[in-house]
């Protein structure tokens, strides 16, 4: 798939990241209860030698191996995030080029584009990167920013107990 989806589908944004599985899963959840397709997809840019054009190439990964590799950034993630049995309903989608270039394009027609956030910003910055505020900004259907789920409470419950805090030494 390199254009638009077909109007019943649901896009959604993959990089490897924690905040994009978050976001794979809320938007296989969606597309399960709206009888949609899924279509996860991840855009990736070929690595910059940074070298003059006159000088020689670097021996490097070619862009074939570059793609591969993105390939298998895209299948592991959504394997890891839905599992190895739901992972076949998913349409994978690789695409060399900008991310949010490749995003709006691939959502064009889409019900929906979703993207994974922190759950907050750092230091006042909007938990929303560079990728997803150009697609805020620019796409033709919906967007939705999924956050990634907070860590249970059970953790800081579990260091605030009063059995631990009577352990301690001073």
């Amino acid at each position: 798939m390199t254009g638009q989806t077909d109007g019943n589908s649901i896009v959604v944004g993959v990089d490897g990241s924690e905040p994009s599985r978050a976001a794979l899963r809320w938007a296989a959840e969606q597309a399960a209860v709206l009888h949609t397709d899924l279509v996860a997809v991840h855009a990736w840019e070929p690595a910059a030698n940074g070298h003059a054009p006159y000088a020689p190439a670097p021996a490097g990964p070619t862009v074939a191996q570059q793609h591969e590799q993105a390939a298998r950034v895209l299948t592991a993630t959504v394997r890891e995030a839905l599992g190895p049995r739901t992972c076949d309903a998913v349409l994978r989608v690789v695409v060399e080029g900008p991310p949010a270039r490749v995003l709006l394009q691939q959502a064009r027609g889409a019900l929906l584009l979703a993207l994974g956030r922190k759950a907050h910003g750092n230091f006042g910055l909007p938990s929303v990167g560079p990728v997803g505020r150009e697609c805020l900004r620019s796409a033709t259907v919906p967007v939705v920013t999924v956050p990634v789920a907070r860590r249970s409470q059970e953790s800081v419950e579990a260091v605030n107990s009063p059995s631990l805090a009577g352990s301690r030494t001073s």
